[in-house]
């Protein structure tokens, strides 16, 4: 990517990142002043925060690589300072994936019920321990990650980049090898695809119970009048846009890394523009399912109108 584009992509991430990291922020103020007052978080609370904690982390990372590379022209700092901050920003992309899907399969578990008696306890009892699990997804991405060091190397660009040095990132990695390609894919499929099928499955089973729900209320008011579901419904519309917004920066994030890795054009800093896209519009989403959230945030932007 040609230095003037990498700076025309920078700034368009900082605007995206003050957004993402006013509305997460604005989710934690949030979920903190509910536990002050509950002095408990509910399930779904927990992952929440957990979320908008991710988002902002991830956020605050990528722009600090995208800084220092701008800074860094000569490659001064050691390669290996570049590579654990990659490291980081793909483990915590790795987090805020699995969190998302994490957070629709419990809404999932509570607007859908099934028959299967032991399927229903499996799901109780990953939601009753969310707060464990939470835990345990950013120890997961790390201990997936850890293999790039290995068989990720240092990119040195081709012709055109290795001709000036304003085009070279410094800190960039890249599978070159074909055990880099393999886990690679690997990653890609546990990071990406796999929480991207559980939400797809969570999407199904939502909207297959809205149907069905829909029609039981129309039939028992015998269409007198349209049915409501209140909350419920709005919660729904969450869920099923969260899942919209996921799968779209699924398709864009797998193009990206195709044209990382096969075509080897170095696009890295676009990938942390889509996904700085993609946190910003995600937290805005879960405002918008958090009644509360929404009226204060509504509340705050219209008394700032003349």
């Amino acid at each position: 990517m040609q230095g003037s584009s990498k700076l025309a992509v920078m700034v368009a991430t900082g605007v995206l990142a003050v957004a993402t990291l006013f509305f997460n922020v604005y989710i934690l103020v949030m979920s903190l002043g509910n536990y002050r007052h509950k002095k408990k978080w509910a399930p779904c609370e927990i992952i929440i925060t957990a979320l908008s904690a991710g988002n902002g982390t991830h956020q605050l990372v990528c722009y600090f690589w995208m800084i220092m590379d701008q800074i860094d022209r000569g490659c001064l700092i050691s390669h290996i300072f570049y590579a654990v901050i990659l490291l980081l920003i793909f483990s915590l992309k790795f987090t805020i994936m699995w969190t998302t899907a994490f957070l629709t399969f419990y809404y999932s578990t509570k607007l859908v019920t099934t028959p299967n008696q032991c399927y229903t306890h499996m799901q109780e009892v990953i939601v009753k321990h969310a707060a464990m699990v939470v835990g345990l997804i950013p120890l997961l991405g790390l201990a997936t990650c850890m293999p790039m060091l290995a068989v990720f190397h240092e990119y040195h660009g081709n012709e055109t980049e290795s001709s000036d040095s304003n085009n070279l990132d410094c800190g960039m990695i890249t599978p070159d090898t074909m055990s880099g390609k393999v886990y690679d894919a690997l990653y890609l499929i546990i990071s990406d695809v796999l929480p991207g099928l559980l939400m797809i499955k969570c999407c199904i089973s939502i909207s297959v119970h809205l149907a069905i729900h829909l029609q039981h209320m129309k039939s028992s008011t015998n269409g007198a009048h349209a049915p409501k579901l209140g909350t419920q419904m709005r919660v729904i519309r969450m869920t099923l846009a969260l899942i919209v917004v996921f799968l779209c920066f699924l398709v864009v994030d797998l193009y990206v890394n195709y044209q990382i890795t096969v075509v080897h054009e170095n696009v890295i800093v676009l990938t942390f523009f889509i996904t700085s896209f993609y946190t910003a519009l995600s937290a805005l989403v879960l405002i918008y399912g958090k009644k509360t959230f929404w009226k204060v945030l509504a509340a705050s932007c219209l008394s700032e109108l003349p």
